[in-house]
């Protein structure tokens, strides 16, 4: 049972009151509580930058925690374990014990054990008539037991600083394919503007990324980056300025192959049938806003042009380029469902632009369905940008300098 008074080291080791702070603190254990030793370590492993303790450390704190005979640690079952050092050597894979010493001090420093010295120095325990443990003296786990909540935290924090850091790198590195493929596709294709200035400032912002940085430290370069990206973006903008095709034959069949002449009736109810086939429901606030204009239209329509024929009255907007991908969708094989998932991880644009993509290629694609679904998992997962597939329709849609001469 835990003593309510502090003990003072035995020997030349020095008292303070920090120590004694912390076997106060270590004794105020609440009535009852009981925690896992193990979840309790593994939190202190996870979050050790915080607590400020090293892997040598916990090493040996594992093997003190392996003579608790419990896997609990609670008041009821004693939180005092006498190794000697040989022992503890033994259970920390034979560490030396000048080594074992001094990440036992560090353990001590930390607050996360307590030293309980006999009047000898020697660790032990009393044992009663009956057998029972009447008193002992080692080491205490008691703070393992009072900190576990402070523990925990530490571990949530630390898990949540990594995926906040996780997220940042993903974000830079598909910032960084993005804005290089897009260079690279205006550089190949002759466009007029600064792209070779953009592309020394792009890897001036590449060649100073940290390989090992923390989150703070990435911020400044993905906000260049994205200063960098919005740059190319109004310089296509300004670059593409593709006027509406106009019906032709071709459309006026399809026209009249389609007793709905209202574009915005034949995409609403196309997505609403669809969602009763998936069996979700499309939010109409989020099928009826406008979309974020993040690529041209007409770079769009130049990078995919047969969507086009497929258009009841030309493709003046968004809004009919969507409601035009929603019908085509049909021509391609793509299920309802997998059309709306897209639509909900890429956005409504974004999945039209694919489609429009897909339709291009569509000779060259063996399964359409399959073929998106794939692309909305990589969308989920962060590893799907609609640019890169963008720019690579628009080239392979450009003519070829031989073709030009001829």
């Amino acid at each position: 049972m835990e003593r309510q008074i502090a003990t003072t080291p035995f020997g030349s080791r020095p008292m303070s009151f920090a120590l004694v702070a912390a076997q106060f603190d270590a004794s105020a254990i609440p009535e009852g509580k009981t925690v896992g030793k193990w979840q309790v370590y593994r939190d202190l492993c996870e979050g050790k930058s915080v607590i400020g303790v090293g892997d040598r450390a916990l090493a040996v704190l594992a093997a003190l925690l392996s003579f608790h005979p419990d896997d609990d640690l609670s008041e009821e079952n004693g939180l005092i374990v006498f190794p000697s050092n040989r022992q503890l050597s033994l259970r920390a894979h034979g560490m030396a014990y000048a080594t074992l010493r001094r990440h036992l001090a560090a353990l001590l420093e930390c607050g996360i054990i307590l030293r309980r010295d006999s009047p000898n120095g020697k660790r032990y325990a009393r044992k009663g008539r009956g057998g029972e443990l009447e008193d002992a003296f080692g080491f205490s786990l008691a703070p393992l037991l009072v900190r576990a909540g402070e523990f925990a935290a530490a571990a949530a924090t630390v898990r949540s600083d990594n995926r906040a850091l996780k997220l940042m790198r993903e974000r830079i590195t598909l910032q960084r394919r993005d804005i290089g493929k897009l260079i690279e596709a205006a550089i190949e294709e002759d466009a007029p503007g600064a792209w070779q200035d953009l592309w020394r400032r792009f890897r001036a912002v590449v060649d100073r990324l940290p390989r090992k940085a923390a989150i703070g430290d990435l911020e400044p370069f993905a906000a260049e980056l994205d200063e960098l990206r919005d740059e190319i973006d109004n310089a296509l903008k300004e670059l593409i300025n593709v006027e509406n095709p106009s019906a032709n034959e071709s459309q006026n069949e399809l026209q009249q192959s389609n007793s709905n002449t209202n574009p915005s009736s034949e995409f609403e109810p196309a997505l609403e049938k669809a969602s009763r086939v998936a069996g979700v429901e499309l939010e109409t606030k989020a099928a009826r806003r406008e979309p974020s204009k993040t690529y041209p239209l007409g770079l769009v329509l130049k990078a995919c042009p047969d969507i086009a024929e497929y258009a009841l009255d030309g493709l003046a907007n968004w809004r009919d380029l969507m409601s035009t991908a929603a019908q085509v969708r049909g021509y391609l094989g793509v299920s309802p469902s997998a059309y709306e998932d897209a639509c909900h991880v890429m956005g409504q644009e974004c999945a039209a632009i694919v489609i429009a993509c897909i339709l291009q290629r569509a000779q060259h694609i063996n399964s359409a369905g399959g073929y998106l679904r794939a692309l909305t998992e990589k969308a989920r997962a962060g590893q799907f940008s609609v640019g890169p597939m963008l720019m690579a329709a628009v080239k392979a849609n450009s003519p070829s300098p031989d073709r030009r001469a001829g």
